[in-house]
């Protein structure tokens, strides 16, 4: 069974940066495909990016792409999410998830996950 933990979240003032970890325990993360989401108040969660397995593959959302960059170290069984020029619109509780897969693609469907963490809250104001 996978567990997952998010950190790095906090106050920021539009423009600066964050660094989001999804941290792993209880089993391997080699054979996981990682997905970052978000919800904001009112609103339904929605994905923004993934990473297959390997790392080789990434995708991210339309209103995150060259602002957002997802990476992974499966040794020590951590993603991350680099977030800069970060906008008001991304104030949300930011969530990490996992499944297993073979096939070294990712989704941001959010079906498809097994596993999640419990969120970290992004703020971002001045």
């Amino acid at each position: 069974q996978l567990q997952l933990v998010e950190s790095g979240g906090g106050l920021v003032q539009p423009g600066g940066s964050l660094r989001l970890s999804c941290a792993a325990s209880g089993s391997s993360l080699d054979y996981a495909y990682i997905g970052w989401f978000r919800q904001a108040p009112g609103k339904d969660r929605e994905g923004i990016s993934c990473i297959s397995r390997r790392g080789t593959y990434t995708y991210y959302a339309e209103f995150v792409k060259g602002r957002f960059t997802m990476s992974r170290d499966n040794g020590m069984k951590i993603a991350y999410l680099q977030m800069n020029s970060l906008e008001p619109e991304d104030t949300a509780v930011y969530y990490c998830a996992a499944r297993n897969q073979l096939k070294d693609t990712c989704t941001t469907g959010i079906g498809s996950y097994e596993y999640w963490g419990q969120g970290t809250q992004v703020t971002v104001s001045s």
